[in-house]
């Protein structure tokens, strides 16, 4: 995975230079080149490794709908991993989307996410259990990625790097 961040690297450069030679500021052409290249460099490979063959060779991995119960039993390692599916796109899609700039958004696009992907898994019959316990480690990844971005999120359109969270909030309600 580490082999391809040159590469990475190379599409965030060019999509900046495309970027700024039609017009867009310096800091924006780079900032929305590395949330484009970062969504996909972060969330690509991990939902790749989701959609692989189970290792174990089971013909039909079957499907667990009661929440909690997988997640008692599962290994670090697999609850790190759920985590970290769509935490990339938490992260990085409300810095990208002004759209996306808010949490309940981000959870819901990361619930769907995956639930594709736990649907695909149980279609595709890749020995693997697709769970709702996987769903959940997946939103809260993304969740807990967006609140750790908070504060670059782009809540206006036109809104530029350069503008600070306090010039670009939408206000909650009349303050008292």
């Amino acid at each position: 995975m580490l082999t391809v961040l040159p590469l990475a690297a190379l599409v965030v450069w060019g999509l900046a230079r495309r970027r700024r030679r039609a017009g867009s500021p310096t800091a924006a052409a780079w900032r929305t080149s590395l949330a484009e290249v970062g969504i996909v460099a972060g969330t690509l490979p991990w939902v790749w490794l989701t959609l692989l063959p189970a290792s174990h060779g089971a013909a039909h991995g079957g499907v667990s709908e009661v929440p909690i119960r997988d997640l008692l039993g599962m290994p670090p390692y697999q609850i790190v991993g759920n985590l970290l599916v769509f935490a990339a796109l938490g992260f990085l899609a409300p810095v990208r989307f002004a759209a996306l700039a808010s949490i309940p958004r981000i959870l819901a696009l990361a619930a769907a996410g995956s639930i594709l992907i736990e649907s695909a898994q149980y279609a595709m019959q890749l020995g693997r259990v697709s769970s709702v316990d996987d769903v959940l480690l997946n939103t809260a990844g993304a969740g807990l990625a967006a609140v750790a971005s908070r504060r670059w999120w782009r809540v206006r359109p036109d809104c530029q790097p350069s503008c600070s969270n306090r010039d670009t909030m939408i206000p909650s309600g009349p303050r008292t």
